[in-house]
Protein backbone atom coordinates (compact mmCIF):
# COMPACT_ATOMS: atom_id res chain seq x y z
CA UNK A 1 0.00 0.00 0.00
CA UNK A 2 3.08 2.46 0.84
CA UNK A 3 4.53 2.08 -2.70
CA UNK A 4 1.57 2.76 -4.83
CA UNK A 5 0.85 6.06 -2.44
CA UNK A 6 4.59 6.80 -2.74
CA UNK A 7 4.42 6.20 -7.00
CA UNK A 8 1.15 8.45 -6.47
CA UNK A 9 2.66 11.09 -5.00
CA UNK A 10 6.22 10.70 -7.70
CA UNK A 11 3.87 10.74 -10.61
CA UNK A 12 1.51 14.29 -9.00
CA UNK A 13 5.13 15.81 -8.35
CA UNK A 14 6.50 14.82 -11.80
CA UNK A 15 2.78 16.46 -13.27
CA UNK A 16 3.57 19.88 -11.02
CA UNK A 17 7.26 19.74 -12.22
CA UNK A 18 6.14 19.33 -16.02
CA UNK A 19 3.70 22.22 -15.48
CA UNK A 20 6.88 24.08 -13.87
CA UNK A 21 9.19 23.82 -16.70
CA UNK A 22 6.41 24.26 -19.70
CA UNK A 23 5.22 27.48 -17.89
CA UNK A 24 9.53 28.57 -17.37
CA UNK A 25 9.87 27.71 -20.92
CA UNK A 26 7.34 29.53 -22.43
CA UNK A 27 8.00 32.85 -20.16
CA UNK A 28 11.79 32.29 -21.49
CA UNK A 29 10.53 32.02 -25.23
CA UNK A 30 8.55 34.90 -25.03
CA UNK A 31 10.77 37.33 -23.10
CA UNK A 32 13.09 36.66 -26.43
CA UNK A 33 9.86 37.24 -28.82
CA UNK A 34 9.48 40.48 -26.97
CA UNK A 35 13.01 41.47 -27.30
CA UNK A 36 12.69 40.84 -30.95
CA UNK A 37 9.86 43.10 -31.29
CA UNK A 38 10.58 46.01 -29.56
CA UNK A 39 13.96 46.02 -31.26
CA UNK A 40 12.74 45.56 -34.56
CA UNK A 41 10.43 47.66 -34.07
CA UNK A 42 12.93 50.59 -32.92
CA UNK A 43 11.73 50.99 -29.51
CA UNK A 44 13.77 53.76 -27.88
CA UNK A 45 17.23 51.50 -26.21
CA UNK A 46 17.40 53.71 -23.48
CA UNK A 47 13.61 53.20 -22.40
CA UNK A 48 13.60 51.45 -18.61
CA UNK A 49 11.25 48.45 -20.60
CA UNK A 50 13.62 48.51 -23.30
CA UNK A 51 16.48 48.32 -20.80
CA UNK A 52 15.00 45.60 -18.61
CA UNK A 53 14.24 43.37 -21.52
CA UNK A 54 17.25 43.47 -23.02
CA UNK A 55 18.99 42.25 -19.43
CA UNK A 56 17.33 39.47 -19.70
CA UNK A 57 17.36 38.38 -22.77
CA UNK A 58 20.76 38.80 -23.46
CA UNK A 59 21.90 35.75 -21.22
CA UNK A 60 18.83 33.87 -21.88
CA UNK A 61 19.75 33.49 -25.71
CA UNK A 62 22.78 31.57 -24.69
CA UNK A 63 25.25 30.95 -27.57
CA UNK A 64 22.71 32.30 -30.29
CA UNK A 65 22.93 35.99 -29.92
CA UNK A 66 26.00 36.04 -32.29
CA UNK A 67 25.29 33.11 -34.00
CA UNK A 68 24.42 34.57 -37.32
CA UNK A 69 26.31 37.85 -38.27
CA UNK A 70 24.04 40.15 -40.38
CA UNK A 71 24.61 43.88 -42.11
CA UNK A 72 22.29 45.14 -39.90
CA UNK A 73 21.30 44.83 -36.04
CA UNK A 74 17.48 44.39 -36.43
CA UNK A 75 18.09 41.57 -38.77
CA UNK A 76 20.62 40.21 -36.37
CA UNK A 77 18.38 40.02 -33.11
CA UNK A 78 15.65 38.19 -35.22
CA UNK A 79 17.22 35.89 -36.29
CA UNK A 80 19.45 35.32 -33.64
CA UNK A 81 16.82 35.90 -30.37
CA UNK A 82 14.34 34.16 -32.89
CA UNK A 83 16.20 30.80 -32.82
CA UNK A 84 17.25 31.46 -29.41
CA UNK A 85 13.18 30.84 -28.50
CA UNK A 86 12.42 28.56 -31.24
CA UNK A 87 15.71 26.30 -29.03
CA UNK A 88 13.77 26.72 -25.62
CA UNK A 89 10.56 25.99 -26.53
CA UNK A 90 11.79 22.84 -28.27
CA UNK A 91 13.75 21.92 -24.87
CA UNK A 92 11.25 22.47 -22.79
CA UNK A 93 8.79 20.27 -24.78
CA UNK A 94 11.53 17.66 -24.47
CA UNK A 95 11.96 18.10 -20.73
CA UNK A 96 8.14 18.12 -20.14
CA UNK A 97 7.80 15.14 -22.39
CA UNK A 98 10.01 13.36 -20.31
CA UNK A 99 9.04 14.42 -17.41
CA UNK A 100 5.32 13.56 -18.02
CA UNK A 101 6.61 9.78 -18.96
CA UNK A 102 7.39 9.66 -15.52
CA UNK A 103 4.10 10.64 -14.44
CA UNK A 104 2.00 8.42 -16.62
CA UNK A 105 0.03 6.06 -15.22
CA UNK A 106 1.32 2.35 -14.77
Amino acid sequence: MANHAQRRDAKAISGVLAQVVRWAGTLIAVLLVVHVVLTVGGANPDNAITRFVRAWADPLALAFRDLFPADRPETAVLVNYGAAAIFWLVVTSLVVKLLQRGSSPG
